[in-house]
């Protein structure tokens, strides 16, 4: 009987061994499936947001939009690389966005310090100049995260040559990942902390450049590479002219409906403080949007270059009458003399 009982239980416990087991296979069957969907997931939302996404983003001129994208979506779309390869190429693209976001939060920042310091409220201003910094430690470290997928994906600039493109929105999102790592550099030093933005991607960024086609890029290329000779000592070869180059570019820009190169020529202006040149950066940016042609397919970089200048003349605004540039005057300055007005002499009449 006892024997019977040993051998009745001996059977239980093999059947229940042998149930959970099936439960185990069952349920890893179930995470199988289940890895199997988000790769498959990740991989198309990866496809679709590179090939359709970011050309439909290009063609809009709504760049507030495209900043809230990125920073709502990033989270969203980056979690793919836990199931599928890691997409840097979107990354680029993403953290170039939501790094601006937070540029734009540290213009606005400066420009209520300036405002408070043009009111002479010095403690307003002190205020609004460490939330700058702390909006521009945060640019930096998205714009470096841009940065390093860029590396990841292409190859680190120094260790490689130029590499092969495989159509043009690749070429752009090359482009895009100079321009993070450019940005995340200057955030670094706006911030004046150290974010780990290497100090020598200046100088990479601006080799780098060299891979790409400067004319169809608007003279962008030309224009990145001559802001580091202008910014950093050293690096401008001999018999060069950074601001001859930028000059050039910023009338290739203007012809190509893709203004970045004034962007780069008010850049390097500012940098070497000749606020007279940022004025007739400014005058000239103005007037080509009122006579020139903007890229149909490129709307939002030329929308992200007025946006970005729109912000430099506002700066020199508010410095010298503490508000903003005031509407329907961008590329006009206060100090500009104004027209003769014509009036009619009395005696005339009599």
């Amino acid at each position: 009987m006892t024997a019977f009982r040993t051998t009745i239980s001996s059977g239980t416990r093999i059947r229940g061994l042998a149930t959970a087991l099936a439960a185990s296979l069952a349920l890893s069957g179930c995470g199988v499936v289940n890895n199997m969907i988000y790769k498959t997931t990740g991989d198309v939302m990866k496809g679709f947001s590179r090939n359709h996404t970011v050309p439909y983003l290009m063609e809009s001129d709504d760049t507030a939009m495209g900043c809230s994208m990125s920073e709502a979506t990033a989270p969203l779309l980056m979690s793919f690389g836990r199931v599928t390869s890691e997409p840097d190429q979107l990354a680029v693209m993403l953290y170039l966005s939501a790094g601006s976001c937070a540029e734009e939060e540290a213009n606005q920042h400066e420009l209520a310090g300036l405002a408070a310091m043009y009111a002479m409220n010095g403690t307003a201003a002190e205020d609004a100049f460490i939330r700058k910094k702390r909006a521009y430690s945060l640019a930096a470290k998205r714009y470096l995260k841009g940065w390093q997928h860029h590396n990841a994906h292409y190859g680190k600039p120094d260790d490689n040559e130029c590499p092969d493109f495989d159509d043009e929105m690749d070429e752009f999102i090359y482009m895009a990942g100079l321009l993070s790592g450019l940005q995340a550099l200057n955030g670094q030093i706006q911030a004046t902390a150290s974010i780990g933005v290497p100090f020598n991607t200046g100088s990479v960024v601006g080799r780098a450049s060299q891979c790409m086609d400067n004319t169809k890029w608007w003279g962008a290329p030309m224009a990145l590479r001559a802001t580091v000779w202008a910014m950093i000592p050293g690096t401008q070869p001999q018999g060069e002219d950074a601001f001859e180059r930028l000059a050039v570019a910023q009338k290739q820009g203007k012809e190509a409906g893709v203004r970045l190169g004034h962007v780069f020529h008010a850049i390097a202006a500012t940098n070497k403080n000749d606020i007279e040149l940022v004025k007739s950066i400014i005058r000239d940016h103005a007037e080509s949007l009122k006579e020139g042609e903007v890229n149909e397919e490129w709307r939002f970089v030329n929308g992200m270059a007025t946006n970005m200048l729109v912000s430099m003349s506002d700066r020199l605004w508010v410095e010298n009458t503490g508000h903003r540039t005031p509407m329907g005057q961008y590329g006009t300055f206060w100090d500009d003399q104004q027209a003769p007005v014509e009036t009619m002499d009395l005696d005339d009449l009599l």
